[in-house]
């Protein structure tokens, strides 16, 4: 399947998702996330979720990675259009995000933190392969940022949908996840 066509198809699939289901599929996310084995992480970046989009909210995921390792620095994008790049920001409870140009919410304030500093990344994605390459909304932003990763840092992507068997027109570009979640099961890659 060419990411064109996957593209079409899944934000397609993810505009008829019920809030029922939803919300039922968000909570067999977390269960199946709780099952991970994961290393302490110490730094986590994630995304805020576009409600609008039906993307999955990591909030829940971010609270149990809290209580498993108290202390946990947490990071959000912050998306310059000029440059297509992404850094990502510190945040806390004081933090103050703000609703860019494209609908994503980003932290206003915080210290910038180097994508070599990071544990543990959570990718918005709209489907993936078997073969753990991802599908976004096309503006390579996170493939570029993600090429910045320490080896060893966890990229995981979460989908409401399994995956398909072949993104065909992957290239040298693309940066395949180490796990993807659905609410079905944990695919490791």
């Amino acid at each position: 399947m060419l990411k064109s066509e996957a593209r079409a198809a899944f934000l397609q699939k993810r505009a008829e998702i019920t809030v029922k289901q939803q919300t039922i599929w968000d909570d067999l996310l977390l269960i199946q996330f709780q099952q991970l084995a994961l290393p302490p992480v110490h730094t986590a970046f994630s995304y805020a979720a576009i409600e609008r989009r039906k993307e999955i909210s990591t909030d829940a995921l971010l609270g149990y990675l809290e209580f498993r390792n108290p202390g946990i620095a947490v990071a959000y994008p912050v998306y310059d259009p000029a440059t297509s790049l992404m850094e990502a920001f510190l945040t806390n409870e004081t933090t103050v995000f703000q609703v860019n140009e494209f609908g994503i919410s980003e932290p206003q304030n915080g210290t910038v933190i180097p994508p070599r500093e990071l544990d543990l990344v959570l990718v918005p994605l709209l489907c993936f392969d078997t073969h753990g390459y991802r599908v976004g909304y096309g503006k390579g932003v996170y493939d570029r940022y993600l090429k910045e990763l320490r080896p060893d840092a966890a990229i995981i992507g979460l989908s409401y949908f399994e995956p398909v068997d072949r993104i065909t027109d992957t290239d040298k570009f693309d940066v395949p996840l180490n796990y993807c979640i659905t609410p079905q099961r944990i695919y490791e890659f």
